[in-house]
């Protein structure tokens, strides 16, 4: 049975269409004038050239290529820049045009569908998020009202360490509980860390597992989000791991959603006691431009508990893991917390004002050692031009402020950890100075900097003002401290620190 001529006259018209199609194509590529990049190769791109420490990998691409290149990703350009003034490009100049987010397995799997404030899309929805967290999640007032858990928080941790003292103990495990207890109580009002009756819902054990998996998970390289016609095949297996992680999330958010619509059931004029109270109010608001459904509260909570565990005890771990390699920055740090505070109390928030070295201590680690050290990934939602190079829409770009913070005309030796390089300096955290932005900037900035830096100071302040440290074992010496890191969702040690602390201030200190 013959072809009728109309199929085939069809199909050479469709063919037709798609050689002209392709060759406009071409030749609009051709016209644009790219960042410089290597070559990629079919399917993978240069995928080829990222080895398990992503940012190490484009730090060495940047030496070669400048500070402004492409790479592809599987089947994504992605443009990366690495300097002060590249980064103003994107993050300030351009900064609307970059507010999108990539879709990626994470997104979709553990945040309901790109509804948290992270991952959430560039619209409506992102800008009443963003506005939410500026006003009434993370304003000073609020910040302030929460005050006392900080405090009381800070002083179980000491006393706990001051219980271990003279046996090794891995740091970061109490600095993340620490971080974890703050806020989870912020967030909903009681901790999850702790001994729990039978009717909890998790664990704390569990709770913990589940907050390592959703850091791992975030922070992994799925091949399906590089080249999207394989993500069915789920060839890693993280999305099969990112389901039931949000399986277990989402049972456990129900868990706390309940609680606490219990807790307000028939009070009128109820007052918040925890952000968690504030988003059920907000859910309820009839005056928002978008409605908040119960999977925004439970991926916004989620969101907070996550973004503000993990940072605050990455960047103090590393800020002493530095300081067991410098003695002398150790005595130069207590020689100003004994002078200005004293041996009889401990540090508290407002007192960070007059520790300009300690403060200089945490930006230094945060400028070596940034959490996120290539800030998290945005997309071009129109064409625009930097440096004189073409970036069409949909090209997803990268900062590399790990590369910023090592670049040898503004450190000068930047390898080098010297916090008195930021003595009389005004350069801050906050934002506003393109060479140290550990948080981000512009309207995709982190919102919850503000606690986060609170957090990173007084633990900071109060681990070196109540304790000596050393390394365990009477052989090892400060050259024996590996100082490896692995790359996800934040960049810890490679090796947890295991240190030995002894009591600096008296017995009395360490009562609760």
């Amino acid at each position: 049975m013959e072809t009728p001529y109309w199929v085939s006259y069809f199909i050479a018209w469709l063919a037709t269409l798609a050689l002209l199609l392709l060759s406009l194509y071409l030749r609009r590529r051709r016209k644009l004038n790219l960042p410089p990049g290597p070559k990629p190769w079919p399917i993978i791109g240069n995928l080829n050239l990222i080895g398990s420490l992503p940012h190490r990998s484009i730090h060495a691409l940047s030496k070669k290529y400048g500070p402004i290149m492409q790479l592809k990703l599987g089947s994504f350009p992605v443009v990366i820049v690495s300097s002060v003034d590249m980064a103003k490009a994107v993050l300030k100049t351009n900064d609307v045009i970059f507010t999108d987010r990539p879709k990626n397995a994470a997104g979709k799997y553990t945040t309901y569908n790109y509804s948290d404030i992270t991952w959430s899309p560039y619209g409506p929805y992102w800008r009443q998020a963003r506005k939410i967290c500026l006003t009434e999640l993370f304003s000073a007032k609020r910040l302030e009202s929460y005050n006392h858990i900080r405090r009381e928080e800070m002083k179980l941790f000491l006393k706990i360490l001051y219980e271990s003292c003279g046996s090794s103990v891995v740091l970061k495990d109490h600095l993340s509980s620490l971080s974890l207890n703050v806020i989870s109580r912020m967030v909903f009002g009681k901790k999850y860390t702790e001994g729990t009756g039978e009717n909890e819902i998790v664990s704390p054990k569990e709770f913990k597992e589940m907050l390592d998996e959703l850091f791992l998970l975030n922070g992994v390289l799925d091949i399906g989000d590089s080249i999207p016609w394989l993500s069915f095949l789920d060839l890693q297996g993280y999305i099969k791991r990112m389901k039931v992680l949000a399986k277990k999330f989402d049972r456990f958010l129900e868990h706390v959603l309940d609680e606490h619509s219990e807790r307000r059931k028939g009070v009128r004029d109820y007052v918040a006691k925890d952000m968690v109270d504030v988003l059920l109010q907000l859910s309820e608001d009839p005056t928002l431009d978008v409605k908040l459904e119960r999977h925004s509260v439970k991926a916004f909570s989620q969101d907070m508990i996550a973004g503000g565990t993990e940072s605050s005890a990455v960047t103090v771990e590393w800020a002493i893991s530095e300081l067991l390699k410098k003695p002398e920055i150790f005595a130069k740090a207590t020689e100003e917390l004994d002078r200005v505070i004293g041996r009889e109390r401990w540090v508290e928030e407002e007192d960070m004002a007059n520790l300009p070295y300690i403060d200089s201590i945490a930006k230094e680690t945060m400028r070596l050692h940034p959490v996120a050290p290539l800030l998290t990934p945005r997309v071009a939602r129109q064409d625009c031009q930097i440096d004189g190079y073409d970036i069409p829409k949909g090209t997803r770009a990268l900062v590399s402020v790990w590369t910023i913070g090592r670049e040898l005309s503004l450190w000068g030796n930047p390898d080098e950890f010297c916090p008195d390089r930021f003595l009389g300096k005004t350069i801050d955290v906050k934002g506003h100075d393109f060479e140290l932005l550990p948080f981000g900037t512009g309207r995709r900035m982190c919102p919850g900097y503000a606690l986060g830096i609170k957090v990173i100071q007084t633990s900071l302040a109060n681990v070196l003002h109540g304790f000596t440290w050393k390394l365990p074992g009477n052989n090892t010496t400060k050259d024996d401290l590996n100082m490896e890191e692995i790359f996800g969702l934040s960049t810890p040690r490679k090796y947890p620190l295991e240190a030995v602390a002894e009591p600096r201030l008296p017995l009395h200190m360490y009562s609760c």
